[in-house]
């Protein structure tokens, strides 16, 4: 099989979709696929002259292809939203001429995250396979392409079935979760080792959090929760790089919270193996959390440390009553309170850490890149 992964993204770039989709290139080399990444030449100041296959240590099992494209980069602090309909624009154009060109089309698997490109793919090809991690808000204006693709890979039940409701085939599209690459988490280093190189306090229970700083992702939820414990515990909110991050740093300052700063994807492992508890807070005020499949709930999971997690239906694909501990959504008294009955029970605290350990090795992203393989063929 071979696939042409099309995607318009910074890479390397701060965001999970960047670990997302190396991973998965990678994972579709390991399962004996011939594929090549295209993506557009766009600026990104802080990841300049950044190797992607150093930055996100995936072996060389496909080809990038970077096909030039205006990056109109003075646009960036306009309006939000601006600056990324005119470079979508460009890279459209870009691409068009580069599909063009190419030999025996007919050959290839088109694959893509990005709805806006299936008109303009579908042209090329019937073979058109896009991985869909959320919908529009104009979801109409898209039906008819979704109905055209090959197959349609949804990272939730929940988005499924929003499909199902805009008339779309169910026996064309697949379930697959997001994944997790667990030899990354083979540590051997001791607790006080970790903490030592971190510069992490030896004497703290850590109570923490990776990724980004959406309102939607539920961290200030979190950071309220640290009105109701201890001096004893440390929060550490690990992640930044974005406007978000700043205000919400802002926002709070409390001594026993402690910002890390954007981390590189290696450095991950690390911050979740000195974990007590691993919070995934995300709110159920907005629609986009009832659609993602975290890529941090897998490596929580992997990381072989308590979970305590917003009680949302798309986490409960994944999570069960086994392998973490459930809170109210947005109520951060009961966040407190959950955070300490793991604390004070240390049973619960190794019985949900193992099991979900266990339940995360059906979530690699090897296994993962062969059901899509053999679900598309």
């Amino acid at each position: 099989m071979k696939i042409l992964y099309i995607s318009n993204s910074r890479i390397p770039t701060e965001k999970a979709h960047g670990i997302q989709i190396m991973k998965m290139c990678e994972a579709f080399g390991n399962v004996e696929v011939e594929i090549k990444l295209i993506l557009p030449t766009r600026k990104n100041k802080d990841f300049e002259q950044i190797n992607s296959f150093e930055y996100y240590r995936v072996n060389k099992k496909f080809k990038i292809k970077k096909i030039f494209t205006i990056d109109p980069y003075l646009l960036i602090k306009l309006p939000q939203g601006i600056y990324i309909k005119f470079q979508a624009v460009f890279y459209m154009i870009s691409l068009f001429f580069y599909l063009l060109f190419i030999q025996n089309k007919q050959d290839y698997i088109f694959y893509t995250r990005d709805e806006y490109l299936l008109p303009m793919l579908q042209i090329f090809s019937k073979r058109i396979v896009w991985e869909c991690h959320n919908l529009p808000f104009n979801r109409n204006k898209y039906i008819k392409y979704w109905n055209r693709c090959h197959k349609i890979i949804c990272i939730s039940e929940n988005l499924k079935n929003e499909l199902i409701v805009c008339g779309i085939d169910q026996s064309k599209i697949l379930i697959a979760h997001d994944g997790v690459d667990l030899k990354d988490f083979d540590i051997k280093q001791h607790t006080f080792e970790l903490k030592k190189e971190l510069d992490i306090p030896q004497d703290k229970k850590i109570i923490m959090y990776t990724g980004h700083f959406y309102k939607w992702k539920g961290v200030q939820t979190l950071a309220d929760a640290v009105r109701f414990l201890s001096k004893d515990y440390l929060f550490i909110f690990v992640g930044g790089g974005d406007h978000c991050f700043k205000d919400f740093k802002k926002r709070n300052s409390q001594s026993n919270i402690l910002f890390t700063g954007l981390q590189e994807p290696h450095k991950i492992p690390l911050y979740l193996k000195i974990a007590d508890i691993l919070v995934l807070p995300n709110s159920a005020e907005d629609t986009k959390s009832f659609s993602t499949s975290p890529l941090k709930l897998f490596e929580y999971m992997a990381a072989g440390k308590p979970i305590v997690a917003a009680d949302l239906s798309n986490i409960r694909e994944v999570l069960d009553n086994k392998n973490a501990v459930f809170f109210e959504a947005d109520n951060s008294r009961d966040l407190a309170q959950k955070i300490e009955s793991i604390v004070e029970d240390n049973e619960l605290s190794a019985k949900i850490s193992k099991q979900a350990y266990e339940d995360v090795k059906q979530y690699t992203w090897s296994i993962r890149a062969l059901n899509i393989v053999n679900f598309i063929k």
